[in-house]
């Protein structure tokens, strides 16, 4: 008796989803698709839609590639320096906004303004930071008595500049999400840490750390993503450059590359892949020691 409104409720919800599933399938799938497919070509006219020849020599040419490992240790040491100071730095700050405070909203909406801010002009305002001769960033660390630094032309010092500001530009989101965290944390359990004589440091050690590891969790994992797909930034620092001598430029900047001005696109899906097959394994790590590791 009831299958049959049951069943015209399901079609009823199928095509109140179709435009969305069809405008999802034209723009994300296809494109992954068609992309995969792609890596395999070894020449291909893009604009006529022929394939010359097929192959695996795409994926044996970016193993024999400089640029492409080169690359690929620019985003390593990318996420090596921007994920963990991120982490711990928002950590910090939440754990400070989340105590009572006089101002503590307008905090909140200071530190979460670069997250929203574009890219682009957070760049443009960090180039003056970093700027050799008049940036304020050299200028304050003269008062220290540091020689002046060539944060955007010294290959040494471009991947640090660029460090700093991707953790500046994603401390607001981490911040707000471990925000979260902190306010879901019974208070009782601070009571009674306290009542059991613990210091600050064991409250946070056995009862903030522990209760916020779901939250510690989901932030390692979009931000290790979000790291290792890091190209707006470095477009945008170094003028559309990859830095001097290449020195910041990172996997998606080398796929952009072959992509656009190589115009190699089967090269540039082969490393698109490759990217996603390393993204996924560091996934997988991680799902893997939170089973262990996060308490729920």
């Amino acid at each position: 008796m009831n299958d049959k409104p049951t069943a015209k409720k399901t079609l009823k919800a199928f095509l109140y989803l179709a435009p969305a599933l069809l405008v999802l399938g034209v723009f994300n799938l296809y494109p992954i698709v068609k992309s995969f497919f792609m890596s395999f070509y070894t020449d291909y006219d893009f604009f006529n839609d022929v394939v010359y020849e097929r192959g695996l020599d795409n994926y044996s040419y970016i193993f024999h590639d400089e640029e492409f490992w080169h690359s690929m240790y620019n985003t390593f040491i990318f996420v090596l320096g921007v994920v963990p100071i991120s982490i711990i730095l928002s950590l910090l700050i939440a754990i400070m906004l989340n105590q009572n405070i006089k101002l503590r909203g307008l905090f909140r909406t200071i530190y979460f303004i670069p997250f929203v801010t574009s890219v682009v002009a957070v760049s443009i305002v960090w180039r003056w930071i970093f700027h050799t001769d008049y940036g304020i960033l050299n200028y304050f660390l003269g008062f220290f008595g540091i020689d002046t630094i060539q944060w955007l032309t010294d290959p040494d010092w471009a991947m640090p500049a660029l460090i700093i500001l991707a953790v500046w530009k994603g401390l607001g989101y981490n911040i707000i999400i471990f925000l979260a965290g902190l306010q879901n944390v019974n208070p009782q359990y601070y009571l009674a840490a306290q009542i059991d004589g613990a210091s600050k440091w064991e409250r946070f050690k056995h009862v903030t750390v522990p209760l916020i590891s779901p939250t510690t969790f989901f932030i390692s994992i979009i931000s290790i993503i979000n790291a290792f797909k890091v190209f707006d930034e470095v477009f945008a620092l170094f003028g559309g450059q990859p830095g001097p001598a290449g020195s910041a430029q990172t996997i998606v900047y080398y796929i952009f590359n072959r992509f656009y001005g190589d115009w190699d696109f089967g090269v540039a899906s082969a490393a698109a892949y490759m990217l996603f097959l390393v993204i996924f394994i560091f996934t997988l790590i991680q799902l893997y020691v939170g089973k262990k590791k996060v308490n729920y």
